[in-house]
């Protein structure tokens, strides 16, 4: 606990740095203009093709004639902009993690390792292609995810739980392979993902937790609609810092635990080499009687 308490602090003093805040906001400008383009071109399609779907059941005809009768009018046209923003959600965050693991996660590994692990030495047990790979690889495995546990979305309870822990699924995956990438053997981070593993998933979850907050905040029904295009850029900016906070999470932790991997490896191999060494014969101890001098 005390590792990922510290690695947590730091991560956060780190977020107040100049060069993090201005690469935070790099994958918002490429974010901004997708958001904003698929808003301009399918926002409202999608919200009258959402309403139009919950008008047009003949089993939710029923919910709402029996909510109208309580005083809850017109709720179709309340859950539309609500559904089209929950399904929107898990392809911004995705979009983020991405974003964050091809352009801010080298940068903030080299920033933490500069500032704080000068003299680690970079063994490159992770290239580009194999990151991006792995990146889109745990990418489609939690779009699948995300996409089966739909359905259970409509059970309140769950909708809190089941995204941010796919989310936090694959900050981990993404995230903590960044951050050992450059400087870790691949033996060393198969190593460091079995020795740790549940303690980088928590970070993961943590993370996506945070990553999902700032969704349930703007995604409040008219006013989210009427201030959608402030909104959506300052949601996606929130999402970019936090990811990036999960970076130098990762990169704090996992440089930190590779640090003590290495140690724990070179002191058991001193201890070895000490083991097998010769001992010194002591000074002034007679001679054995088998070097003694032979008969005249």
């Amino acid at each position: 606990m005390g590792q990922l308490l510290d690695s947590f602090w730091r991560a956060a003093a780190y977020c107040v740095l100049p060069r993090v805040i201005a690469l935070s906001l790099l994958p918002l400008l490429l974010i901004a203009l997708i958001a904003g383009g698929a808003a301009y071109f399918w926002w409202a399609a999608a919200v009258a093709w959402t309403q139009a779907a919950l008008q047009g059941s003949d089993w939710l005809a029923m919910l709402w004639s029996w909510l109208q009768a309580f005083g809850i009018p017109d709720l179709p046209s309340v859950l539309a902009p609500l559904l089209v923003v929950m399904v929107a959600v898990p392809v911004v965050v995705v979009v983020s993690v991405l974003a964050v693991a091809l352009l801010m996660s080298p940068a903030m590994v080299s920033l933490v390792a500069d500032r704080r692990f000068p003299t680690l030495e970079r063994q490159k047990g992770g290239s580009f292609m194999l990151s991006l790979a792995w990146s889109l690889g745990a990418t489609v495995a939690a779009l699948l995810a995300l996409v089966a546990s739909m359905p259970l979305w409509l059970v309140p309870p769950l909708v809190l739980i089941l995204p941010p822990l796919i989310w936090g699924w694959l900050t981990y995956r993404v995230l903590a392979f960044d951050a050992l990438a450059e400087h870790a053997s691949k033996e060393e981070r198969i190593e460091l993902f079995k020795r740790h593993r549940f303690k980088l998933l928590g970070i993961g979850v943590m993370c996506g937790y945070l990553g999902a907050a700032p969704g349930i905040v703007w995604a409040s029904g008219v006013v989210f609609a009427a201030a959608f295009l402030v909104l959506i850029p300052l949601a996606i900016w929130i999402y970019t810092l936090v990811f990036a906070f999960s970076a130098l999470w990762f990169t704090h932790f996992g440089l930190a635990a590779l640090q003590r991997l290495r140690q724990e490896r070179d002191a058991l191999h001193q201890a070895a080499v000490a083991s097998v060494a010769p001992a010194a014969p002591s000074a002034g101890m007679a001679p054995s009687s088998s070097s003694s001098s032979s008969l005249p």
